[in-house]
């Protein structure tokens, strides 16, 4: 277990804000990606949350291959779809625009769907089904990200992770939330290992021998960027334990990130260029919303969706187990106990005092320098 110093979230949330504001983020956007970006942390999911501040938005900033400023097109628009370039600006403000548009019409017509392309990094996916909940719509959302899956019977990285992630409303404290890769694990869930110094599991990383990837993340997560090795589909290698699932579904993403919006698509969202220099990754993702009221109503789904959760949930449990979970449940519950903050590693802690020190943000005194945590008026 690495070791953490807790943030109490408002000054987290505060110094995140001025840290994107600081990279020329303007102030409204910076508060749409912070409120992202902490939101993983919120439900305990490190990879995709404080963890990622330098390494995946500012340095990208800072590399001029995402622009902070995000210029969003509307290429094409009909009452119920669009197609949207997010010209390579902030993936959390395309993203939370996009899935505004598509509950705004779905609340119109039944069902909204918007098409993304040239996006960048977007956080975490359950993020936007989230936002599809809270209106009283079911919410659907994929994208692609940079190659490093390796398809069924193959050992070199073709496709990215390629969440399919679906939020659908109910009468319990927390809806149901399904937030996952197509493949057993995520770039970002090895990055994390790194920084905490874990090996990675076995059976999650593919060799070019076709052999499992074994030992340190740090090396792993190297030989995948040089294309030494490869993330595993869901399901595992080959198809003994269903891997060609994992393979289809991460397909079905790519295709829908890139048909319908005449995106980018496979190798080439590597970030690099012909010469190898780097350039902007121009993402695509989608976003569905389906307005319940449409159907039987807003109270009729909740409560047989509810239903439906407790049913299993009360289900017979196997030896030794404590409960069932169903999606969503385990996050609630982290959500529940962080309240008093976040909890930061030793990594991301030389991190933000590097931020805070290139920004000249000298209202801020860290809790690893000896002070309590606070913001200072000067």
């Amino acid at each position: 277990m690495a070791e953490t110093t807790i943030v109490d979230w408002k000054t987290i949330t505060d110094f995140v804000t001025d840290a994107f504001v600081g990279y020329g983020v303007p102030r409204g956007d910076a508060e749409i990606c912070t409120d992202v970006l902490l939101e993983a942390d919120r439900r305990g999911i490190e990879s995709h949350g404080v963890n990622r501040l330098k390494p995946i938005y500012l340095d990208r900033i800072r590399d001029k291959i995402q622009n902070p400023v995000t210029e969003i097109e509307i290429i094409k628009e009909t009452p119920a779809t669009a197609v949207i370039d997010g010209h390579d600006g902030m993936g959390q403000v395309i993203g939370h625009k996009a899935m505004t548009m598509a509950i705004a019409k779905a609340k119109e017509y039944g069902m909204g769907m918007v098409a993304v392309r040239n996006s960048c990094h977007y956080g975490i996916a359950g993020y936007y089904p989230d936002m599809a909940c809270k209106a009283g719509c079911i919410g659907i959302t994929g994208t692609n990200a940079r190659p490093s899956v390796a398809p069924t019977f193959g050992v070199e990285g073709v496709m990215g992770t390629n969440p399919l992630t679906i939020g659908i409303p109910t009468d319990e404290e927390f809806d149901f939330l399904i937030d996952c890769a197509t493949s057993v694990t995520q770039n970002g869930k090895i990055e994390y290992y790194a920084r905490i110094g874990e090996e990675i599991h076995p059976g999650t990383v593919i060799g070019n021998d076709g052999e499992p990837v074994t030992g340190d993340a740090a090396k792993a997560l190297a030989d995948i960027r040089s294309g030494e090795a490869a993330l595993v589909p869901l399901g595992g290698i080959g198809e003994a334990l269903g891997g060609y699932k994992g393979y289809g579904y991460a397909m079905a993403i790519e295709l829908l990130c890139a048909v319908l919006q005449d995106g980018i698509y496979g190798k080439d969202l590597d970030g690099k260029d012909e010469n190898g220099n780097k350039r902007p990754y121009h993402l695509g993702h989608f976003f569905i919303a389906i307005d319940t009221e449409h159907f039987l109503g807003e109270d009729i789904c909740r409560k047989k969706a509810g239903d439906i959760l407790r049913s299993v949930r009360s289900s017979k449990k196997a030896p030794g187990a404590e409960r069932i979970f169903t999606a969503g449940e385990k996050e609630f519950l982290v959500r529940m106990a962080r309240k008093e903050g976040v909890p930061i590693n030793k990594s991301v802690q030389k991190e933000l005092t590097e931020i805070r020190d290139t920004l000249g943000l000298k209202g801020y005194i860290f809790p690893w320098e000896g002070y309590k945590w606070q913001r200072l008026t000067i």
